[in-house]
C-alpha cells in the first residue's frame, strides 16, 4: 500500500509550505535583499506580520515575497475577473447565398454583413447551387467577388472561396 498523493493546492506556496533551503527574497517595501536562507527569511515574514509567498517557484534560488496573503489572493482574484469581463468570444456568423441572388435580396444581406463585422463577429458566406446552376459556377465566382469588393473597407478575407460539394464557402473577419 502506497501512500496518497498529496493534493495540489491551488495558487502560490506560502510561509512553510515552502521548500527551498535559500530564496531570493524581496521585502514588503519592494527592496531586494538578494539570496537569504529560508529561514532568516521566514523569520523576517514572522517579524513584520506578514506572510512569505513564493511569487516565482520555478526560478533558482525561489523568488519570495514578504506580503499579507490574504491581500494578495484578493488582488489576484480581481485581476482575473478582470480579464475575464474584458474577453470577447468572437462568433461565426452563417449569411446564405444563391447565384441568381436579387439585387434587393443582396443589399439586405450585405446590410446584416456589415452589422456583424461592427459587433467584431467573423462571417461564412455559403453559396449554394441547386439543380443545374452547377453548371454555371462562373455566375457564383463573380457573385462572391462582388462581395469582397464591396466589404473591402470592412473585412479581411480570411479563407479564400473553396468548393464544399454543391457549395462554395468563403469566411471574412473584421478588420
Amino acid at each position: 500500500m502506497r501512500a496518497p498523493v498529496p493534493v495540489q493546492k491551488d495558487g502560490p506556496r506560502v510561509n512553510d509550505e515552502i521548500r527551498a533551503r535559500e530564496v531570493q527574497l524581496i521585502d514588503q517595501d519592494g527592496q531586494n535583499h538578494g539570496t537569504v536562507e529560508f529561514r532568516v527569511a521566514y523569520a523576517m515574514a514572522q517579524e513584520a506580520g506578514l506572510d512569505l509567498v513564493e511569487i516565482a517557484p520555478n526560478s533558482v534560488p525561489p523568488v519570495c515575497k514578504i506580503l499579507d496573503h490574504g491581500k494578495y489572493k484578493f488582488q489576484a482574484q480581481k485581476k482575473a475577473a478582470e480579464a475575464r469581463k474584458k474577453q470577447k468570444v468572437v462568433e461565426i456568423k452563417e449569411i446564405k447565398l444563391r447565384p441568381m441572388i436579387d439585387d434587393h435580396d443582396y443589399d439586405v444581406k450585405m446590410r446584416s454583413m456589415k452589422r456583424f463585422f461592427e459587433e467584431g463577429d467573423k462571417v461564412k458566406v455559403t453559396l449554394r447551387f441547386r439543380g443545374r446552376e452547377m453548371a454555371h459556377q462562373d455566375i457564383g465566382q463573380k457573385l462572391l467577388n462582388r462581395v469582397k469588393d464591396d466589404l473591402i473597407e470592412d473585412a479581411k478575407v480570411e479563407q479564400e472561396p473553396k468548393f464544399e460539394g454543391r457549395q462554395i464557402v468563403m469566411v471574412l473577419a473584421p478588420r
